[in-house]
């Protein structure tokens, strides 16, 4: 199996797991395999049956074995293809169906033969899909099994479509999908509503048929489901644990996805570590967890009792690591997120000079600013700091059709009660309707009704940053060009995005910069966005003096919020200041009760954040530090020298 053969083994772990840095370099690893494999049938004169998967994660894989094809002429000639699954019903050449994906992402590219693709048929009578589901399995193994198959994991523990309650002998056959899988696939279909409610899948108990099997994740939001299936004990709650009954499977997986396995989370479990700074704050906190104590209330029984006796003999006695850890979080708590001034700043996140910053809030939508660091952003404008917002994109694919309708029937009435002409406005709205009556799931927006989704956002943001206490030259609308693809995708950021977020920081030239550094929105765009402004940043700092005296400050909250040993910046919000930061958040009136895209979790924004700003200063009270109302949390950016 070549460089797949390298899998680490520890007593947690219930079968082969290789985790690579970088989803790239997994991708490159797989794909490598899968030409093996085509290469060794080659030779032999037979064929090479592939079973392959479709969503975001194999797209790497599929992307290297196109660049095989054309820079290294790897031929397709002698491959037979079955895919796992597809939805129902679906047609053919919609957007959304597993035909349309497997084109888009491989089959156009390669010279497989069409006679060889088999993907099961989302247009069948429902009489007729049983009789179908035999004839699938008939065909693989009339050509002798699967030779490699391919899996990607829901977040349900799904392996194709086999959603909870599978059995691990099931077959092909006609699914109902799982409530979270359609959320997921929301953001394909311009809302969970249009997802279909059932698929046709490979069973559980035909992927084990397959000589080989490999379970590919990607990132952070795999990584809890992961573990269960890798560590987790066999259920039919998670149907990838059967996996762990096969002798032929093992997992690829980059260093997100695999994050939460014991030997990454909590290798003091698993061997000897190398004990740094992180680290030990890391087991302290978790032990804190464990024990129920305080960090300086933990025992050398307690340090023993759970895996960390190296820690004290290496660099004990335990006091001197609790108080040591203890006074790492008190130092991390400032209320004075822009410095103190006049105050020794050797202990504290922010330096005290100069005393008056100038700052730049960079919110990737125009309501991440207040939803994520809103008590900040206020507290920063107290203390008398330069503060700037930069809205990096229009957001305007998160609002209703039917806000546009609202908002140019307000103008509409609002023209006519001046005296002002309307036929043009009017003509405008009856094309909206007109369109918006017919149209389908992830259809580009008219220009106009893109342009109204983008006023909406806009007037939101000036209305939360105004609340914020800034004056409106401190406002800025980027619209980077990487957003404003009408779609829910967008394109890949380029070198006009960086440049235009340059020519801002030059003319600010701020002292601190904030950003998103939680990358679990539904369309990536936060990543994006913070992959920008880190281009950016290092192209400056090559010429620019204060560029290199610049702090990036990452903030998280919409989506999701850092663990407590990773905070270096826990800034205290009270109770007057929650009720601002929410009244802040409130200003987004389109993104209230229920917004577009609301990703897994059903909380409106300002609930969210709320509850894990107090979430975060409650994690510091069980280790014995203050009792604050709530906390909004930052890690700083390390730029490479």
């Amino acid at each position: 199996m070549g460089r797949l053969n390298f899998f680490e083994e520890t007593r947690f772990e219930k079968l082969p797991v290789s985790v690579c840095t970088t989803e790239k370099e997994a991708s490159l690893k797989v794909a490598r395999h899968i030409a093996e494999i085509i290469k060794d049938k080659q030779a032999k004169g037979e064929i090479a049956v592939l079973g392959l998967a479709t969503g975001a994660t194999p797209v790497r894989v599929y992307e290297n074995l196109v660049n095989m094809h054309k820079n290294e002429g790897l031929s397709f000639q002698n491959v037979v293809t079955f895919n796992l699954d597809e939805y129902y019903p679906m047609q053919p050449d919609a957007k959304q169906s597993y035909v349309s994906f497997m084109d888009e992402h491989l089959f156009n590219h390669i010279d497989i033969k069409r006679e060889n693709i088999y993907i099961p048929n989302g247009t069948l009578k429902k009489e007729d899909i049983a009789n179908f589901c035999i004839k699938y399995e008939h065909k693989i193994g009339e050509y002798g099994g699967l030779d490699i198959q391919i899996l990607g994991i829901g977040r349900t523990g799904h392996i194709g479509f086999n959603e909870p309650g599978s059995a691990p002998n099931s077959g092909t056959r006609l699914v109902t999908l799982d409530d979270l899988t359609r959320r997921d696939a929301s953001r394909d279909f311009g809302g969970k509503e249009n997802v279909p409610t059932k698929a046709i899948t490979m069973g559980i108990g035909t992927i084990f048929k397959a000589k080989e099997i490999i379970l590919i994740a990607w990132g952070k939001r795999k990584s809890s489901i992961i573990m269960k299936a890798v560590e987790g004990e066999i259920s039919g709650n998670v149907p990838a644990t059967y996996l762990q009954l096969s002798d032929n499977v093992k997992f690829v997986l980059d260093k997100d996805a695999a994050s939460e396995l014991t030997r990454f989370n909590t290798p003091w479990l698993v061997k000897d570590c190398i004990w740094d700074d992180n680290l030990i704050k890391k087991a302290l906190i978790w032990l804190s967890s464990e024990v129920g104590k305080p960090i300086l209330k933990i025992t050398d029984e307690d340090y023993n009792n759970n895996g960390m006796a190296q820690l004290v003999i290496e660099q004990g006695p335990v006091y001197n690591i609790n108080i040591n850890v203890f006074n790492q979080l008190q130092h991390s708590i400032t209320g004075w997120p822009g410095g103190k001034p006049n105050s020794d700043d050797s202990q504290r996140p922010e330096r005290a000079e100069p005393a008056r910053k100038r700052s730049i809030i960079f919110s990737p939508h125009p309501d991440d600013d207040v939803i994520s660091m809103g008590g900040t952003f206020i507290r920063l404008v107290d203390q008398g700091h330069d503060v700037h917002v930069a809205y990096q994109t229009s957001g305007n694919t998160a609002v209703w059709d039917t806000d546009v309708l609202r908002y140019v029937e307000f103008a509409i009435d609002f023209n006519k009660s001046i005296g002002q002409e309307t036929t043009v406005l009017e003509r405008i709205y009856e094309n909206m309707r007109t369109f918006l009556k017919t149209k389908k799931p992830n259809e580009i927006d008219l220009e106009k009704i893109r342009d109204v989704k983008a006023f909406i956002r806009k007037s939101e943001a000036y209305a939360g940053a105004r609340y914020a206490g800034l004056e409106d030259s401190n406002i800025h609308f980027m619209t980077l060009p990487f957003y404003e693809t009408g779609k829910t995708e967008k394109n890949p950021f380029k070198e006009i995005d960086v440049q235009l977020t340059i020519k801002l920081l030059q003319k600010i030239k701020p002292h601190q910069v904030f950003s998103a550094g939680d990358f679990d929105d539904p369309h990536g765009t936060h990543k994006v966005c913070f992959k920008i402004i880190i281009e950016a940043l290092n192209q400056l700092r090559k010429t620019e003096e204060w560029a290199k005296e610049c702090w990036l400050w990452m903030y998280r909250g919409a989506w999701d919020e850092f663990e407590t040993h990773e905070i270096e910046m826990a800034v205290p919000l009270s109770p007057m200041e929650v009720n601002k930061k929410r009244n802040a958040i409130f200003q987004h009136q389109s993104q209230k009760d229920h917004p577009v895209f609301p990703g897994d979790d059903e909380r409106e924004f300002w609930i969210r954040a709320e509850e894990r700003n107090r979430e975060t200063a409650v994690n510091y009270n069980k280790l014995g530090l203050a009792n604050y109302e709530a906390m909004e949390a930052f890690v700083r950016w390390k730029f490479e020298n």
